[in-house]
């Protein structure tokens, strides 16, 4: 039974899983392109040529650290390079089982601007932020995690969103990933671009952005402070604090020229923990925070609720599809719940091609930022088929785990699939 021909409840889930997707790739190309063309492109000239400021507020950049060994040497020495004149440097060791602690005091010994926190136990990364939140010398702090490179203006890009904007809270940068060289790395190169970077311009221009790239941010203390600060208990603090400082009325914004270079897993068990916490994360935000954002004073967050209530009713629509229709191969259904197959038909090729279209709108702008990203596009291809599946999965997943959470149970830190380095 195709999709066009299916009658009663079945065709109402069919249309639903269409046409969610679709419309989505279409409002998030909208909206980033006229988020690039009336914003994006007047503004950014190159991310190596920052923007002068009218003054250079002392900052702080927080370096959450947990069996960080083989990379955060690189790390730091990418923050000592910064452009910024003038930062300190606070790196958290919560309790690591490898050297991660003594390469940390050896680099505070060679650099003045580095101090270390040591946890004797795991206190996972929402606890050791607010440690050195406590203890920061400066206004503004900006947060980077232990294995990833951030770019040399990066800080200053993001600064320059503090300096001119009063009510902004937080500022999220521009994630790229460092091993592609499987195809689920390369997979992900073109995610972060087409999906993850649309996703975060076309919210800026339709109201509030669903969450800051915890792997590279930039906070005001006082937004923190009113807010106390990260929440120990959720599983993404990133989307936590991004949800309550918008919910105070902050500003979060998106500033794609501060570049940061991150490890990804290349494994299908790695992206599956990744992508499952990720998706209890949002989850977990939802519940917590989704009816008061209803109230008519949060209407900016309004689409952003709705966005991501709808992308969890798809997930499961699409897990009832599949599932009716194992079901029919086993034992026989009435016509009205009977799916014969979940081959592309015409859908799944007008679903295709929109996402096609899309990589290429994405690439398109991100193409100022890194060169090159036009050779990922024939692995983009394949992107449908395995993430689409991948957060279907997740999402599904994730909404009992996150019901079934006790309330305050502290989320402490476990050590990630970094991927497969040259």
């Amino acid at each position: 039974m195709p999709w066009g021909e299916s009658t009663g409840v079945l065709a109402t889930l069919f249309n639903f899983a269409f046409f969610y997707p679709l419309f989505m790739a279409w409002l998030w190309m909208i909206g980033g392109l006229w988020y690039f063309y009336h914003w994006e492109r007047r503004i950014s000239r190159s991310p190596d040529e920052p923007p002068e400021l009218e003054e250079y507020p002392g900052c702080s950049i927080l370096l959450p650290c947990h069996n960080e060994s083989a990379q955060v040497r690189e790390t730091v020495e990418w923050l000592l390079k910064q452009s910024y004149p003038n930062f300190e440097i606070i790196a958290i060791n919560d309790a690591s089982t490898d050297d991660t602690g003594a390469i940390l005091d050896e680099l505070a010994a060679e650099h003045e601007q580095i101090r270390v926190i040591h946890f004797k136990s795991n206190q996972g990364k929402a606890m050791g932020l607010r440690a050195a939140a406590v203890v920061s010398r400066h206004e503004f702090l900006f947060c980077v995690d232990g294995d990833a490179v951030l770019h040399q203006s990066a800080i200053q890009w993001m600064m320059w969103h503090f300096v001119n904007g009063p009510r902004v809270g937080a500022v999220t940068g521009n994630p790229r990933i460092r091993n592609r060289s499987t195809m689920l790395g390369r997979l992900q190169v073109g995610e972060f671009s087409s999906i993850i970077g649309l996703i975060k311009r076309a919210q800026r221009i339709y109201g509030r952005i669903f969450t800051v790239s915890g792997v590279v941010s930039g906070y005001r203390k006082a937004a923190l402070h009113r807010n106390r600060y990260w929440n120990t208990d959720m599983v993404t603090e990133d989307i936590d604090v991004t949800w309550l400082l918008q919910a105070d009325h902050w500003d979060v914004r998106y500033e794609p020229n501060a570049m940061c270079w991150i490890l990804m897993p290349e494994t299908l068990a790695g992206l599956w923990k990744q992508r499952l916490r990720w998706a209890q994360g949002g989850v977990e935000v939802l519940l917590r925070y989704g009816l008061k954002a209803l109230r008519w004073r949060q209407r900016r967050m309004w689409g952003v609720v709705f966005e991501y209530t709808l992308s969890v009713i798809w997930a499961y629509i699409m897990a009832s599809i599949f599932a009716l229709y194992f079901i029919g191969l086993l034992v026989p259904l009435p016509d009205t719940l009977r799916v014969e197959t979940i081959l592309p038909q015409w859908n799944g090729v007008v679903l295709g091609v929109t996402c096609l279209l899309q990589f290429a709108v994405s690439l398109i702008i991100d193409s100022r930022y890194e060169k090159g990203l036009w050779r990922v596009y024939f692995w983009v291809i394949w992107y449908p088929l395995a993430f689409w599946l991948v957060s279907m999965l997740t999402t599904v997943a994730a909404v009992p785990r996150a019901l079934l959470k006790r309330r305050g149970e502290r989320a402490v830190w476990t050590s990630p699939d970094r991927g497969v380095r040259p």
